[in-house]
């Protein structure tokens, strides 16, 4: 479809009192379906006003309250952060009014995807053998070890997909007890048990707060054929002790190894939903197109674990609205109040800013992100809430509470449990994790095309009025089980993960 042939704005409630460009348009142009004429050229992705708004009005996306105008509005003009006043917006929780349990596929019926099923039940996505540190003084030695490993020298073992150093910067000079200790061993226990994780070998330096003994001791894990550890001094110093950690990796290869792909249904697979670099079609189609994917998902007996809390404040209430039960919408008021705490006072999104590249990209203040954000969730019912990195158990639609920041939300989606991470974008973001791997997708088709090394999906398809959003979910969720079956995504291919892996540092250091 052309152009000429399009509206250039798109209506997205019959009640809103905004429309959103399509694309670039131009000052004086006529907009036949609002009867309006813009007063200003209008970048793509921005809005106009489809009426005149009088001072102090609600700013009406989506039906929901997005602002309010900082002073009279004529109709056609652009609204954007320089006319819509940040306030804070009256909710009403509603707990569990919206409640409606979800229509499940029959067992027989769901999809199914190619998986690796652990002794444990669990099933992983992908295959890896992980080098771990207690803190970020084994640093050195997890990189050397797993570099060696090569995938000359991994060859004779086709069903590996790589050894992997997974190094962060805590660990020591840190409180030795408390929430910070605890959210960190559970972000490393989490990743030590991953269904994608088939051995792993944990390195100290040495008299660290965050010891191996404790740690282990704490998630309920035991050394064993797959699961070493070793200690720098003990050994001998970091070569002596680079020399060891490459014989235990090595001896544990046979055993990771011994993993094959078999049928399994689509109710095994948990995904972390992250967007980063939103713009203003975010929102309109890769959020709301990766919802409709995950409602299929939940109606197949899946997880789908909406995170970055900072990201959803303000539209929060549409979540609890739908929670199971009053208790589970409470714990997620709990969350945010949490958040609003830690931030006051501070110069930080949930505050009323976006990022320079959302602002550029249409996004008005944290309120209208928020709403195309939470958009991710689809619109299935809310299962649960988890604290950061805890295991995920509950099927369908959950929360878990993680800072807006990519590398430290997605760190606690996976240390949760999730096998696959789908990450929305609008201004192009080159991010890859393990051991899930993560499925981009585009919310426009310029910014796709021109990082297509990087982009899995053009959701900008929807924009261009060539696809619909139920016709892109259902393409979402096909190839999401293309790659859960092994299929390699683009960060994959370009080699991006292993320095994503960030657990949140939420504690002092010293």
């Amino acid at each position: 479809m052309s152009d000429a042939a399009l509206n250039p704005f798109i209506r997205l409630d019959p009640r809103d009192n905004v429309v959103v460009a399509r694309m670039p348009v131009n000052e004086g142009t006529a907009v036949p379906s609002e009867a309006v004429v813009t007063q200003q050229a209008v970048p793509a992705g921005h809005k106009i006003t489809t009426r005149a708004i009088r001072a102090g009005e609600a700013i009406l996306k989506y039906n929901t309250v997005i602002g309010y105008a900082a002073g009279d509005i004529p109709a056609g003009t652009h609204v954007h952060s320089h006319n819509i006043r940040f306030d804070d917006v009256e909710k009403d929780y509603a707990f569990s009014r919206d409640y409606r349990p979800t229509e499940f596929v029959p067992k027989e019926e769901r999809a199914t995807f190619q998986g690796i099923v652990r002794a444990d039940g669990q099933v992983a996505t992908r295959n890896f053998v992980g080098v771990f540190t207690v803190s970020n003084a084994g640093g050195s030695v997890a990189r050397k070890i797993a570099n060696w490993f090569t995938p000359d020298r991994t060859s004779s073992f086709p069903n590996i997909d790589g050894v992997v150093p997974f190094v962060h910067e805590l660990g020591d000079g840190m409180e030795r007890s408390g929430e910070p200790m605890d959210l960190l061993r559970r972000t490393l226990g989490g990743y030590l048990a991953h269904p994608n994780i088939g051995a792993a070998l944990l390195i100290a330096q040495g008299g660290e707060a965050n010891d191996i003994a404790s740690l282990l001791a704490s998630q309920g894990l035991v050394e064993g054929p797959r699961l070493r550890t070793l200690v720098i001094r003990d050994a001998g110093g970091l070569r002596r002790a680079v020399e060891e950690g490459k014989r235990l990796v090595e001896a544990m290869l046979p055993l990771a190894d011994d993993a094959r792909r078999q049928p399994v249904s689509a109710e095994h697979l948990k995904i972390g939903m992250q967007c980063g670099g939103s713009d203003g079609f975010s929102g309109l189609s890769a959020n709301p197109a990766l919802g409709a994917a995950m409602d299929i998902l939940v109606r197949h007996g899946g997880t789908a674990i909406l995170s970055e809390t900072t990201e959803i404040y303000g539209v929060e209430h549409t979540l609890t609205a739908r929670a199971v039960t009053p208790a589970v919408g409470q714990k997620l008021v709990d969350r945010m109040n949490w958040w609003l705490k830690y931030n006051e006072g501070r110069d930080c999104q949930i505050n009323g800013r976006v990022s320079p590249g959302n602002n550029a990209g249409g996004l008005a203040n944290v309120l209208e992100k928020s709403l195309g954000g939470a958009k991710k969730g689809g619109n299935s019912p809310l299962m649960e809430v988890y604290r950061y990195a805890e295991p995920v158990q509950q099927h369908g639609l959950v929360f878990m509470d993680t800072p807006g920041y990519d590398p430290a939300a997605a760190t606690g989606q996976i240390a949760g449990g999730a096998n696959m991470i789908m990450f929305t974008t609008g201004r192009g973001s080159c991010f890859g994790s393990v051991p899930a791997p993560t499925i981009k997708l585009a919310s426009n088709t310029p910014m796709y095309e021109r990082m297509i090394s990087d982009m899995d999906v053009n959701c900008g398809v929807v924009i261009d009025g060539m696809a619909t959003l139920p016709e892109m979910g259902e393409r979402i969720f096909r190839q999401l089980l293309r790659h859960a079956s092994g299929e390699k995504t683009k960060s994959e291919l370009s080699g991006m993960g292993e320095n994503e892996f960030m657990p949140w540092p939420i504690g002092v250091t010293v």
